[in-house]
């Protein structure tokens, strides 16, 4: 075995869709299978891109035996400082499904590493799964992301909450509750105790269809606020959300006539362990920390107007977490990772204060353009 980890090129397409179907002829789950077309449909790399994914292959005598996926993207530092960080994702191995292939889930990091030493990884799932495992192992610096969630419709919630209902007791006690009205009334009276508890200044939101020139002042007004972040000037905006992705919904934030802060926001696509509900999710955000908790308000006004049954979100950021649970969010489990390489670890010591500073969402990992 000669594995050889290269850029993915046109002429590799082929290849790839073999490697694809011997992982679905051997059991693998249905989503785990690489981009079967070498130029990304999201983030393609043009020239003077700054915010681009480029993919790469682990070739083994001419057939692909795994993948893996890299998004550069500026990131603002707590020094002040900007630097280009990158972001692994969409690691896949034949060790899967064979395991003569077993070295190349670690190949393709290692080939990663060299190729962007400033390299993080978001999500993964759980420290269940072999990646965080990985990277636990090799010293990475990693914390998990809280992840919130806001009932809207309780009596939806508990017939269709199908993670939840995994014992035919539990079932019934969520059945009796849902039908008798009592967690119609525990949630209105949870919501109206949470709007009582938190302040309420006098704001204003307004959904828009493109980002302009406010939200480059928000982004130099804000990042100085933050620890560590990606960069969300005018430009990156823009090419994350076009006014062409109509699935997303973007809320400007606005207190006294000024901008404060801005939201995205969309619908999830459908999971089994949701039933049929109709979930939503806060994509993005950004303000100052002190304006976090209207921000958060407009985000679950507008989903909630939609019509969303459930709306979740994940924030690192200690003041944004704290704005969620005052906006009426439960903090629940959480399987999404942020982990950091050594060399990016470096510029966020001490990490345990650091990563209470940082500003992390969905956006920040392969959850867009439609995956959050």
């Amino acid at each position: 075995m000669a594995i050889v980890i290269q850029p993915y090129r046109p002429e590799h397409e082929a290849k790839v869709r073999e490697f694809n179907q011997r992982l679905e002829a051997s059991g693998a789950e249905t989503d785990l299978v690489f981009y079967e077309t070498a130029r990304p449909r999201w983030l393609p790399h043009d020239e003077n891109d700054e915010l681009y994914n480029e993919f790469f292959l682990a070739m083994d005598n001419g057939d692909v035996r795994g993948g893996y996926a890299l998004k550069h993207q500026k990131f603002s530092f707590p020094d002040g400082s900007t630097r280009t960080v990158s972001y692994y994702h969409h690691p896949l191995s034949e060790g899967i499904v064979n395991k003569a292939y077993a070295i190349v889930g670690g190949l393709l990091l290692r080939d990663a590493m060299q190729r962007s030493p400033l390299l993080y990884c978001l999500g993964m799932g759980g420290y269940d799964r072999p990646l965080p495992q990985m990277l636990v192992r090799m010293g990475w610096n990693h914390c998990l992301v809280p992840f919130y969630f806001r009932v809207v419709r309780p009596a939806r919630f508990l017939r269709e909450m199908q993670a939840l209902r995994t014992s035919p007791l539990r079932r019934a006690l969520m059945d009796l509750a849902a039908f008798s009205g009592v967690a119609w009334a525990a949630g209105k009276t949870f919501h109206a105790f949470k709007q009582l508890s938190s302040s309420r200044v006098p704001c204003q939101s307004q959904v828009f269809g493109e980002f302009s020139a406010w939200a480059d002042d928000l982004w130099r007004s804000c990042r100085m606020d933050y620890g560590f972040t990606a960069v969300r000037d005018l430009d990156v905006l823009r090419r994350l959300y076009p006014a062409s992705e109509a699935h997303l919904t973007k809320i400007q934030v606005m207190q006294n006539g000024a901008p404060i802060g801005w939201a995205v926001v969309g619908e999830k696509r459908r999971d089994p362990k949701y039933g049929s509900l109709r979930v939503g999710s806060i994509v993005d955000c950004w303000g100052s920390p002190e304006h976090a908790l209207p921000i958060i308000r407009a985000a679950v006004q507008e989903l909630e107007r939609a019509g969303m049954d459930l709306i979740v979100s994940n924030q690192s950021n200690r003041t944004w977490c704290a704005a969620m649970e005052a906006a009426g969010f439960l903090n629940a489990e959480s399987n999404f990772i942020f982990a950091a390489s050594k060399p990016l670890g470096e510029f966020l010591k001490p990490f345990d204060e650091s990563r209470l500073r940082m500003h992390l969402t969905r956006a920040d990992g392969d959850g867009l353009p439609r995956n959050y």
